[in-house]
């Protein structure tokens, strides 16, 4: 079965029976090197289906990634790049609440583990990606390392079966959440996306095809290269200018060191660039308060329209929804009346209704910095903050990856973000001139949040924390 004509059968009859009470009960239960598990199945299927999975496992074929120094494209990343291969896009066989409530949940456990090393400065991430890459390696793995990581994903597998648990249901949530991300891609001219997916792995080390091939839907770009880690500075220099080559610039410096002992290394590199229709750029700088001493002076971007907003009823902080597109919203939240911003996350981070519910339209001026903001965060670090250092660490079962006992080393999630005007200048509304108190202004001028969701399934794909508008990272 070649790489060109697999297509990873979807299963069906699936069941997600989820609530976010049961959830959020079972995150304060996390202790040392253990992860939770969520007291409900996230999908049924036959032992049938798992005795299929088993057979082709056993028959599975091996590829050994060509050296990251080779000048030809191999056949394999060839046939995984070929998007037009990809099928129809659809959401109906996943419900939206489950679909979005599992990434959110990991990815706000994420958010606060980078949030507290990096103390007061500007963070980026995207869940759905650091959410992928966590299914990526469940696909490869076997044994207790697939229960420890279905336990971190909340996947209980019905059979009983963990290797049967992590092909069916991996697969599929891989595919879901790639289809999510394209609904995104494709939904409008003004925003521009796209997600770049490398493995690296020590020479000579076979890889499995069919692990190969389930990575099919998780990026725009597919890559497995052979890299020589013994050297490990010369290996970050060649990884980083091959990145930087295949992203035609647009990513760079993806590594700064690399552990020697490393058999495979695995990067994502998601960016979304957003021109917004009918903002324009504010003709003067303006001011931003970093801190209630300090301020610097940032580009603005202003529109005026009828936003979906609210403030809480402690009256700490407002919230704006904004589309962006035909498909994505920006949701932004800054803290009022002399409220701090981490008061104001500590009150959202294990609530995923929080950003939608008891918003009401308003017409509304708004005034937001233009961002660029990139952020890169390796999910060994973001694991051993959260008091699993071994999830993916030296010991760990990966061999539906590989026949060899792999060493992973870091698992990189390069997440870029960029917010401006499209051009076009916004004209002046006469309703605006004609009675005052008809527009509520809102200005975005001292450290918020902002999320970016998918608008129909409400997957959050970004989330930011901007401290200074000025500093990318």
């Amino acid at each position: 079965m070649g790489l060109r004509q697999t297509r990873w059968r979807k299963f069906s009859n699936m069941n997600l029976v989820a609530d976010l009470l049961c959830l959020l009960a079972c995150l304060s239960v996390v202790t040392c090197d253990r992860v939770y598990v969520h007291p409900f199945n996230l999908f049924s299927f036959n032992e049938s289906d798992c005795d299929k999975l088993e057979k082709l496992i056993q028959e599975g074929k091996t590829i050994v990634p060509v050296s990251i120094e080779s000048q030809t494209t191999p056949e394999y990343e060839g046939g995984m790049n070929d998007n037009s291969k990809l099928e129809a896009l659809s959401l109906s066989t996943w419900g939206k609440e489950e679909r979005s409530n599992l990434v959110y949940v990991l990815g706000m456990r994420f958010y606060s583990a980078l949030q507290k090393a990096q103390g007061g400065q500007n963070v980026l991430l995207s869940p759905t990606s650091l959410y992928s890459s966590l299914v990526s390696f469940y696909l490869g793995a076997s044994n207790q390392t697939a229960l420890d990581l279905q336990g971190l994903l909340g996947f209980v597998p019905p059979s009983g079966n963990p290797d049967c648990t992590s092909m069916a249901v991996g697969s599929n949530f891989l595919s879901s959440l790639r289809t999510i991300e394209r609904l995104v891609k494709d939904g409008d001219d003004g925003l521009l996306f796209s997600k770049t997916l490398c493995l690296f792995s020590a020479p000579d080390i076979a890889l499995f095809q069919l692990f190969m091939e389930h990575l099919l839907p998780s990026a725009d770009a597919f890559y497995a290269r052979a890299v020589d880690f013994s050297n490990p500075g010369e290996a970050a220099k060649q990884i980083n200018a091959f990145v930087e080559a295949k992203s035609e610039g647009q990513s760079k410096g993806l590594l700064a060191d690399i552990d020697s002992s490393t058999e495979l290394l695995f990067a994502v590199d998601v960016h979304l660039a957003v021109n917004v229709k009918q903002a324009s750029l504010l003709k003067e700088p303006q001011d931003f308060w970093v801190d209630s001493n300090t301020k610097v002076l940032v580009p603005m971007l202003s529109i005026t329209g009828t936003f979906k907003y609210k403030t809480d009823a402690s009256g700490t902080f407002c919230m704006v929804e904004v589309p962006i597109s035909q498909t994505a919203l920006l949701v932004l939240l800054q803290p009022i009346n002399g409220s701090h911003l981490e008061s104001v996350e500590s009150q959202l981070t294990w609530e995923s209704s929080a950003w939608f519910q008891w918003l009401s339209p308003r017409e509304i001026k708004l005034k937001l910095p233009a961002l660029t903001l990139e952020d890169s965060s390796d999910l060994q670090e973001l694991l051993a903050d959260m008091e699993l250092p071994t999830l993916l660490g030296k010991g760990a079962d990966f061999s539906k990856i590989s026949n060899a006992s792999l060493t992973v080393g870091k698992v990189i999630n390069k997440a870029f973000f960029k917010l401006a005007s499209d051009g076009t200048d916004q004209p002046e509304d006469p309703a605006a001139q004609k009675e005052d108190g008809v527009y509520l202004d809102v200005t975005l001028n001292k450290p918020f949040l902002f999320a970016v969701f998918e608008k129909q399934s409400r997957a959050m794909l970004f989330l930011g924390r901007v401290v200074n508008p000025l500093h990318e990272d």
